[in-house]
């Protein structure tokens, strides 16, 4: 038998495995056709919550999931079967309570629903801290920014007009964008752990030179002390924005125009970062899209 090759009834066993995961009450708990639901992230955020599982908060139902799950159930002593049914929701306590649309949510609260609404702004573009089911100060900024990117009311707690919004399909980048730096990408935009990327990471030496995407205007140039180190930012038209962070050297001014291609600072390790790269971010209208699928 070839090595990595499973038998029929073996491969059956391990896809039901890769879907048996059902939510009481609800069905089967499986991605919808984007590839992401916000239930399966709020069961990950959940197993994150009682250290059985430390993979990506992504929404992606797989092994890694399901294994946590069986992990959970053995500790509490229950049937290790993979299958989020009543008993092991019981189990999770607080983490697995108050499904989504099940309240208005608010600051201060907690749960099940708080878990899978941080895990809908991050993925329309709006990260919102640590993926905890915790409805804190940041959640309460990132919830403000999606309302009025949708053009709801910005009052801070998500009801049905949130949840609505939430339902459409993320934003996506109107105009194409070049390769930054001459540098393969690292880091991608999406989950990290229990924790958001809002961008693409291109690891490079200190000092080699970072371009602009499209040509536009710079309306930022400067260091930042919230993280991004020196950082330069350019407006494009249509909304759309280009962010490039972590730079040793910014080489443009506020206000100046750049043509596509143009040198506008040089890769750096500045704010917080682990080692030189440049961090790249594509927002349309506030929102932190996958830059992947503008990138020409």
């Amino acid at each position: 038998m070839g090595r990595g090759r499973l038998g029929e009834g073996e491969g059956r066993r391990v896809r039901r495995l890769a879907i048996a995961v059902v939510i009481a009450g609800v069905g089967l708990l499986a991605p919808p056709a984007d590839g992401a639901s916000r239930d399966v992230a709020a069961l990950q955020v959940a197993l994150h919550g009682v250290h059985v599982y430390s993979g990506d908060v992504d929404g992606v139902l797989g092994p890694q999931t399901a294994a946590a799950v069986r992990r959970f159930q053995r500790r509490r002593g229950l049937p290790a079967d993979g299958l989020f049914g009543p008993q092991t929701r019981a189990a999770l306590g607080r983490r697995a309570r108050h499904r989504w649309g099940s309240r208005t949510i608010g600051p201060g609260m907690s749960g099940w629903d708080v878990g899978a609404l941080q895990f809908a702004l991050a993925d329309h573009g709006f990260p919102c801290g640590p993926l905890d089911g915790g409805f804190g100060p940041r959640v309460a900024a990132a919830l403000v920014r999606f309302q009025r990117f949708a053009g709801l009311p910005a009052v801070g707690v998500a009801g049905p007009a949130t949840r609505a919004a939430l339902r459409r399909d993320a934003p996506q980048a109107p105009l194409p964008v070049a390769f930054p730096v001459a540098a393969a990408i690292g880091d991608r935009w999406g989950a990290r752990g229990a924790a958001w990327h809002p961008g693409l990471d291109f690891p490079a030496p200190t000092g080699t030179p970072v371009h602009a995407a499209r040509h536009g205007v710079v309306v930022v140039a400067g260091f930042a002390p919230d993280g991004y180190g020196n950082r330069v930012v350019v407006a494009h038209g249509a909304g759309e924005r280009t962010l490039y962070a972590h730079l040793s050297r910014v080489l443009v001014h506020d206000g100046a125009a750049v043509a596509q291609g143009a040198t506008i600072g040089r890769v750096g390790s500045t704010g917080f970062s682990t080692g030189p790269h440049l961090h790249f971010e594509v927002r349309v209208r506030w929102a932190a899209i996958d830059p992947a699928g503008a990138l020409r």
